[in-house]
């Protein structure tokens, strides 16, 4: 067998829960010219590649691992999917999924794990009187326990894919049924379709627009979607069409019908919330679950409502920030995506805040968006675990 070799710059700390009939042999390019070892293991040097056996379960990340087979150019390859795995941590995962990958042709470009700890107990409230409530803290104690979570990304080539796209998605979700996890697949052959909704204020729209025009963000946006007509010049200078549907407490509902009859006629895949100031209804926010961002300054709970910049001025705030998030039910309380913060200081009057507000608003929402499409959110319960890029 293969010796199991770590590259320079993986951890240090690779876990060996998994048996040695989950170790698999794997190339990986290395990027550099000599390696690490752990636990006395030794290394074979392959000219620039290194031969590789191991489970690579707990392992932060691991880079440019490709099939012996496989070809790259300048690092970046024509057929890129992306696949998203997240549920409880056990042994195997990592090599498991690498396997099967590795088996049909696939070359793991980038692989990124994380694991995370978190308690489970019964949240029922009960009435107790002070004689009881040892007892009762000791119950609650009782019922608590430990539950590790993995989530993983994986980039990979499938340039030299051997079989059909459809026994890879089957395989993977066999192998995901046999851990308990749940999955997403992308093959990267279809940009999304992205509806951006706008009331008055422009900066958020502006930046999304001259990111995407610049290719920073892939993806199509078939349409712009106001309750005003006062960005239509906008929408025109990037020719995208802009369709008004103005909003009132009677025609709140009706409107929102014919939202979204427009937007399931389009196919659109996200919805992005570019400083539009409605609150969705429920129905609206179930039809695109995990698939609306919002953005807003970040003084919430302390400044809700209107004004919030001058009442935080007459606070005397330090810091000032924006928050980008999925849009649920429940109002500005969605899985956060990505937030920033700007130090401010008694010096700076309400306009210096709204500007630099403005600022974080539009480079926040645009990293949360990119991060959408390029499929580095996991959402677990009410929070985003986001892959790095």
């Amino acid at each position: 067998m293969l010796p199991f070799v770590l590259a320079r710059g993986w951890p240090s700390q690779i876990s060996h829960r998994s048996a040695y009939h989950n170790l698999i042999p794997i190339v990986c390019r290395n990027r550099n010219k000599s390696a690490s070892t752990s636990g006395g293991s030794g290394h074979q040097h392959l000219g620039d590649e290194q031969v590789i056996t191991g489970s690579l379960s707990g392992a932060k990340h691991v880079s440019k691992l490709v099939p012996p087979s496989s070809t790259s150019i300048g690092g970046k390859t024509n057929n890129e999917a992306r696949l998203l795995v997240s549920g409880p941590d056990a042994s195997g995962i990592v090599a498991s999924f690498s396997q099967l990958l590795y088996g049909h042709g696939c070359g793991i470009v980038d692989c990124t794990s994380e694991s995370s700890e978190e308690d489970n107990h019964d949240e029922t409230l009960v009435v107790a009187t002070d004689f009881d409530c040892k007892r009762l803290l000791q119950h609650r104690s009782n019922q608590k326990h430990h539950e590790r979570m993995f989530f993983q990304r994986i980039l990979f080539d499938y340039s030299n894919l051997n079989v059909e796209k459809s026994l890879v998605e089957k395989e993977i979700e066999s192998t995901c049924q046999k851990f308990g996890m749940e999955s997403q697949l992308s093959w990267g052959d279809k940009r999304q379709k992205v509806a951006i909704f706008v009331s008055k204020y422009d900066h958020c729209l502006w930046e999304l627009l001259l990111r995407h025009r610049a290719g920073e963000l892939l993806c199509d946006i078939p349409l712009i979607i106001s309750n005003h007509e006062n960005l239509r010049s906008v929408a025109e200078t990037f020719k995208i069409p802009y369709q008004v549907f103005p909003v009132t407490k009677d025609t709140k509902s009706s409107q929102e019908e014919k939202q979204m009859e427009l937007l399931h006629e389009h196919n659109i895949d996200l919805v992005v919330l570019a400083r539009y100031m409605q609150v969705l209804t429920p129905t609206f926010c179930n039809s695109f679950h995990n698939r609306i961002i919002n953005i807003h300054h970040s003084f919430l709970p302390a400044f809700m409502g209107g004004m919030p910049y001058h009442r935080a001025h007459e606070r005397g705030v330090k810091l000032i920030g924006a928050t980008a998030h999925y849009a649920t039910m429940d109002l500005d309380q969605g899985p956060i995506i990505e937030q920033d913060i700007m130090r401010v200081s008694h010096r700076d009057d309400v306009k210096d805040l709204i500007r630099k507000g403005r600022t974080l608003e539009k480079n926040v929402l645009v990293g949360a968006v990119k991060a959408h499409l390029e499929d580095r959110i996991i959402v677990h319960r009410n929070k985003c675990i986001v892959f790095a890029e």
